[in-house]
């Protein structure tokens, strides 16, 4: 049985303990399980951000739930050189970079891209595989909620600052384009799954 991943919240008083662990879902069909509805209009603004970064993690799994190795690495919408696959990488190296990186403050490479290769993230070679790059994207997922749930939304990140102010970025901001980053890359994944086998709809 999947475990549900419980809703996170708000620092406390550190006597209150450390938040409940979150167990990665094994598979994208588990992830999809777990998507919820869109957040109540009267919770509170730490819920809803927290529930539609949840809502958009769980739908691109959704996108990627019961197709075959071959097809998660199908670019099927030319010109472009998206996969499902690529997204799912993508998304992981957000995860990392934003909540990692920009929010704790650590120094750490890309996961698939590098100086020389910049979109290694999003173009997947004939080597890499759907099973490596699920797996690394929760496991992303699950060091993020962790780091989240130890800050505040007005905390500032440790890691890189604003290019046009040099502020930190907030986790409040880093939530917020967590949201818009998975939106955006939901739309392309709408596409490439209707493309795949005409499935529509989320």
């Amino acid at each position: 049985m999947t475990s549900v991943p419980p809703r996170l919240s708000p620092p406390a008083d550190p006597s209150s303990g450390p938040p409940p662990e979150y167990v990665p879902p094994a598979t994208p069909e588990d992830a999809a399980a777990l998507r919820n509805p869109a957040p109540h209009g009267d919770a509170g603004e730490r819920e809803q951000l927290e529930e539609w970064l949840d809502h958009h993690r769980a739908t691109l799994a959704l996108k990627c739930a019961g197709l075959t190795e071959a097809q998660l690495r199908q670019r099927p919408v030319s010109p472009s050189g998206l996969s499902l696959l690529g997204l799912v990488r993508h998304l992981a190296e957000c995860e990392r970079g934003w909540f990692r990186c920009t929010l704790d403050g650590e120094e750490l490479p890309g996961i698939y891209f590098t100086d020389e290769d910049p979109d290694g993230d999003l173009l997947p070679g004939e080597d890499d595989t759907w099973a490596e790059a699920y797996a690394t994207w929760q496991a992303e997922i699950a060091l993020a909620r962790r780091r989240a749930a130890a800050h505040s939304l007005d905390d500032p990140g440790a890691g890189r600052k604003q290019r046009d102010t040099g502020r930190p970025f907030t986790l409040r901001w880093i939530y917020l384009h967590m949201i818009e980053e998975y939106a955006r890359h939901n739309g392309h994944a709408d596409l490439l799954r209707e493309a795949l086998d005409g499935t529509t709809g989320a």
